[in-house]
């Protein structure tokens, strides 16, 4: 699989109703999604258009070092090519996706909060390959997206279950800091809920 970073984010500057960016969703128990089953999705951007998110919790089999050489991209710093690429959702997979802390300005950079931003150009990889990026990155390889409705259409439904992280201690850790497989019952211990008995049924937070 080919890899690379292209710019290009959803507006932001539509008004809508409900805007769930910088929310987690937490997928329900009922989420038989081979992709979404068990996701914990940072949602980085939501308007009247639809959402863009990514999955934090979906490692691929590979890492930063693999992706140097899809790229084509040379780099002798051990703590980088040591980095687990993640899966960020089904949509164009080949395109990249960099959060970063703290948010550091790059070529095609979008800021999601204090201290946290996204960037989708290559210029972030040659910055870790000189040991130059911002201290922790999260690198994936895809997203998630809805169209114009569908996540509000998808929450009734009871498919998700929302969480505004509104410290961005708490948020920074779900990211950066928590093991893969500690990020769902971590974040449904934000909500007072335990994954292993919720109900399939249950109402959304």
């Amino acid at each position: 699989m080919s890899a690379s970073l292209t710019t290009g984010f959803p507006s932001r500057d539509t008004p809508q109703r409900l805007n769930l960016t910088g929310q987690i969703l937490i997928a329900m128990p009922a989420m038989q999604d081979p992709y979404f089953s068990k996701s914990v999705i940072l949602i980085c951007n939501h308007d009247a258009d639809g959402a863009m998110g990514l999955i934090l919790n979906h490692p691929l089999q590979l890492n930063v070092g693999d992706l140097f050489e899809q790229l084509d991209m040379a780099c002798d710093v051990p703590k980088q090519q040591a980095r687990q690429v993640q899966f960020g959702g089904p949509v164009q997979v080949e395109r990249g996706f960099v959060l970063h802390s703290p948010a550091s300005e790059f070529n095609t950079t979008m800021t999601l909060s204090d201290g946290l931003a996204l960037t989708s150009s290559k210029d972030i990889l040659e910055a870790a390959s000189r040991d130059e990026a911002p201290a922790d990155l999260f690198i994936a390889l895809g997203y998630t997206g809805w169209s114009a409705g569908q996540l509000e259409e998808e929450i009734l439904d009871n498919a998700w279950l929302t969480l505004p992280l509104q410290d961005h201690g708490q948020l920074h850790k779900l990211i950066f800091k928590l093991p893969n497989d500690d990020k769902l019952s971590w974040a449904m211990h934000q909500l007072g809920v335990d994954f292993a008995t919720l109900s399939e049924v249950a109402g959304h937070a």
